[in-house]
């Protein structure tokens, strides 16, 4: 186990609910929670699962607030709007997807889904909200990921270029960059205004199943499923650091904070979290007490 070098465990918690890292247990095999993100005014936490099912908790007690039944395939994530939970009427303010090709739109203010993207023909493995609200972009099987306008609910851009299924998106902080993550090993860069790959990142063994910007906007973050994590800096058009992160596949990452105090935080199959240091990517703290995988 790491040594704290820096952060209390009461700063790592808090780092946690700010930034909605994943820390699911895997406790069933079929009906395994599968995602989960906080609300952007944390007041809220969100649950997705293989059951289909999504469920709202208040934070920070997690009493349940509302199910969500309008998948029916398995959830493969869930995230809340960057242009907060409050909003009146039918206004989405979250959106899911799922195995199915599944994309729903939810209000705070009703049970039933308030729209859907449609297009998709197999599954949808995760979708991620563009910094103005105004926008989703999703990562499916197809190969390609694409680009809607939620005003529309219209599909703006479909995009190809990786060799295999799509598997992760992030947007860069102001919203002129796309990254996506593929089971192809490699993780792309694209211009939004354009639409075309600008940059290619290769140096994964295995799959690329997460993708994060960091605050300052030009280092980039990935992890995959041959253990590792790597730090990417845009503007040498190179990876600068390998993280020996974890002793199985790292699921997810994610950059908190800001641009001049900023963490890395990693989960793994290998039933931890962890926590880095942005720069110098030393570990900060190790975060066990699951049972089984961290997704």
């Amino acid at each position: 186990m790491f040594t704290d070098r820096r952060l209390s465990s009461s700063q790592v918690i808090s780092v946690i609910y700010t930034y909605a890292i994943h820390v699911i247990t895997a406790c069933s095999p079929t009906l395994s929670p599968s995602y989960c993100s906080i609300s952007p005014c944390s007041d809220y936490l969100a649950t997705g699962s293989w059951s289909g099912l999504i469920k709202l908790w208040s934070l920070p007690k997690c009493n349940p607030v509302v199910t969500l039944a309008g998948h029916l395939g398995r959830v493969g994530a869930v995230v809340f709007s960057p242009l907060g939970c409050t909003a009146e009427g039918d206004v989405a303010c979250l959106s899911s997807c799922d195995s199915d090709g599944v994309v729903n739109l939810w209000s705070m203010n009703s049970t039933k889904r308030v729209g859907e993207l449609a297009g998709h023909n197999c599954r949808v493995a995760r979708l991620g909200y563009h910094p103005s609200g105004r926008f989703i972009a999703t990562a499916c099987f197809d190969h390609s990921w694409r680009l809607w306008d939620l005003q529309t609910t219209s599909e703006i851009l479909h995009q190809e270029g990786h060799s295999g299924p799509v598997y992760s998106v992030s947007f860069h902080n102001d919203g002129s960059l796309l990254a996506t993550g593929g089971l192809d090993s490699y993780c792309r860069l694209w211009d939004l205004r354009t639409g075309r790959a600008v940059l290619f990142l290769e140096g994964h063994l295995k799959s690329v199943l997460s993708c994060d910007f960091a605050p300052d906007g030009y280092h980039l973050g990935t992890g995959s499923e041959d253990h590792s994590c790597k730090i990417w800096d845009l503007r040498q058009h190179k990876c600068i650091y390998t993280i020996p992160a974890h002793n199985n596949m790292v699921t997810f990452c994610k950059f908190a904070g800001t641009s001049t105090n900023a963490t890395f935080i990693t989960a793994s199959y290998d039933n931890t979290a962890k926590v880095w240091s942005h720069r110098g990517w030393m570990p900060l703290k190790s975060l066990t007490g699951h049972d089984n995988k961290v997704m």
